[in-house]
């Protein structure tokens, strides 16, 4: 496993060492279990699996990297490095600015930039459009490019299937900017359509059997569909690529849905799918299957409620909150500040959209029913996050097992 050079303080003298400890006894993942951390009053299962992927570390790296070579040069991120507050705000913090919003909304001119400029491509990725702008410019785009290896699977993926012909349907959320730079580059390919949910995906199977006139598909998917895109002639031949971030069980029920539009239109037999539907299996990134298989779990288990940390705009983390929620309370928060004390928590509810105060969220604990916590975190939460919140709970029982104690017998 390649080790990457990030900031120490991203990383936990509690929980780090945890991780590595599991891993060191599980190197084939097939261990979900949780760990248990029993302070006495208060018991914590923490995810099998959470926090800094492959590729948000490799992202981290690169950027950091940037900073040190490039001194008393101006540097910039196309936007978000990662959906994390921390790190973005400390990259800021040492003179990195933003060219864009996380929805694509221009911050900074075009004409502002340099050739002499450093600029970041960020985990996600980028659009074509925004490559070609960037190199008219005289600016390096490959230098300081970030972009997960997983999200170039997928365009990669869209463009096979696309020189066979097949039109491209991506299940992502239209705005997130990695579903904006998957939908440029498999368009390159291929005619390419985005699906945000099961809802749409069967609105769209309507147009693939003629059920809805034609026209009503560009009002319906507008800004969600390629240049010149023909439902008729386009919809005949599909295949289903994914947002990384998505949830698996959506994906995979999106496709087995459409595999099942299409079998009936065209009275397919098994020897006879691949003919209208790609065979494109599974396009998530390891860390999101792992984080969702953990988390799945970890809900098998008991508990008074749960706790996710990350960044209220990432995509991977909202989704192990949706998991929770259905099991149990769950609150959703940025770091250990969210907790105000030990009778209010803020936390983001993601269905307005805002946060709001919980009054009385750790219920009363006695040697006969302590307080039981589930504990984890979308894959661009650092690790240190996770120990503060961990801290912080912890310190509102007095009588709590000290921690060298509890964790000692995972981390020597």
């Amino acid at each position: 496993m390649k080790s990457f050079d990030i900031p120490d303080y991203y990383r936990s003298s509690i929980i780090t060492p945890l991780k590595e400890f599991r891993r060191k006894r599980d190197k084939l993942k097939r261990d979900f279990t949780p760990t248990l951390l029993d302070f006495g009053p208060i018991r914590l299962l923490i995810a099998r699996h959470f926090g800094f992927c492959y590729g948000v570390e490799n992202a981290v790296e690169i950027a950091y990297k940037a900073i040190a070579e490039n001194p008393g040069k101006r540097i910039f991120l196309l936007s978000e490095m990662i959906h994390n507050p921390d790190v973005n705000a400390d990259l800021q913090s040492r003179g990195v600015r933003f060219i864009m919003d996380t929805k694509g909304n221009q911050l900074i001119p075009w004409s502002e930039l340099a050739p002499e400029d450093v600029v970041i491509i960020p985990a996600f990725g980028t659009t074509l459009e925004t490559q070609h702008q960037l190199s008219a410019l005289g600016l390096d785009v490959a230098k300081y490019d970030t972009t997960c290896p997983f999200v170039e699977k997928v365009w990669n993926k869209a463009g096979q299937i696309g020189q066979k012909d097949y039109t491209v349907v991506v299940h992502g959320k239209p705005s997130h900017e990695e579903t904006r730079a998957t939908f440029s580059h498999s368009k390159e390919a291929a005619p390419t359509v985005v699906v945000r949910d099961m809802a749409q995906a069967q609105r769209l199977a309507k147009y693939i059997t003629g059920e809805l006139p034609v026209d009503e598909f560009y009002s319906e998917f507008a800004g969600q569909y390629s240049l010149g895109f023909e439902p008729e002639r386009d919809l005949q031949r599909i295949g289903v690529v994914n947002q990384t971030t998505m949830l698996a069980s959506d994906t995979q029920s999106i496709a087995d849905y459409l595999k099942q539009v299409m079998v009936q239109k065209y009275a397919l037999t098994p020897a006879t799918t691949e003919a209208h539907f790609a065979n494109t299996r599974d396009t998530l990134c390891y860390a999101t299957n792992d984080n969702q298989d953990a988390t799945y779990a970890l809900l098998t288990y008991p508990a008074d409620f749960a706790i996710v940390a990350g960044g209220y705009n990432s995509s991977n983390t909202s989704h192990i909150v949706e998991l929770c929620e259905q099991k149990l309370p769950t609150y959703f928060i940025e770091s250990e500040q969210k907790i105000l004390s030990d009778k209010l928590i803020r936390h983001f509810n993601g269905h307005t959209k805002e946060e709001i105060v919980t009054e009385n969220f750790i219920p009363e604990s006695s040697s006969a029913n302590p307080v039981t916590v589930l504990l984890t975190c979308g894959a661009s939460c650092p690790d240190a996050v996770v120990e503060g919140i961990l801290l912080k709970l912890v310190s509102f029982f007095p009588d709590a097992r000290p921690l060298a104690k509890v964790t000692g017998e995972f981390t020597q």
